[in-house]
């Protein structure tokens, strides 16, 4: 009886020193090109400039640096420096370009396409690539500008809502 008993109990502690070296179902990581989803919020702030145009519309050039806080998903660090540049042509026709870098210096890479940074102007972006352990991915996200207030000298402050999107790693966004 003593040896039946002591067998099973070195069964269990092997059972659990396996269960234990095992990853738990969330920290697995995903199939190879399976899309996560993510959450957060982007507070930036920098500098535009606007020259007049034909069409009464002034064109535009912005400059904007960053914090882009990811509140849900999994996957991507959970800060970010978020950079922007960009150029409206005071047509309609918009062109910026982002990088996020994380604590680590690894990249993500986007174009955004939308209207012309001001409040409640709804953004999306399509990623297009990383450095890093962000290598491959491609992804899309939109958000849209809680508000965009600007000061004397073309300084611009803003805070982005709803930042929502999703990703994969080595493959293209559909």
């Amino acid at each position: 009886m003593k040896i039946a008993i002591t067998t099973t109990a070195a069964a269990l502690v092997a059972a659990a020193a396996i269960a234990a070296q095992a990853p738990a179902p969330s920290q697995r990581a995903p199939e190879p090109g399976a899309w996560r989803s993510f959450e957060g919020t982007f507070s930036a702030s920098g500098q535009h400039q606007a020259i007049p145009t034909e069409s009464g519309r002034p064109a535009l050039t912005v400059q904007l640096s960053g914090a882009v806080a990811i509140t849900a998903g999994e996957g991507l660090s959970r800060g970010f420096r978020g950079e922007v540049i960009g150029f409206d042509d005071g047509s309609g026709v918009t062109v910026l370009r982002c990088v996020w870098t994380d604590g680590h210096g690894d990249r993500i890479f986007s174009q955004l396409k939308g209207e012309t940074v001001a409040t409640g102007r709804r953004i999306t972006g399509t990623m297009t690539g990383g450095t890093g352990r962000y290598a491959g991915i491609a992804g899309e996200y939109a958000f849209e500008w809680q508000y965009v207030v600007e000061a004397e000298g073309g300084t611009v402050q803003g805070r982005a809502i709803g930042l929502r999107g999703r990703y994969r790693n080595g493959g293209a966004a559909k």
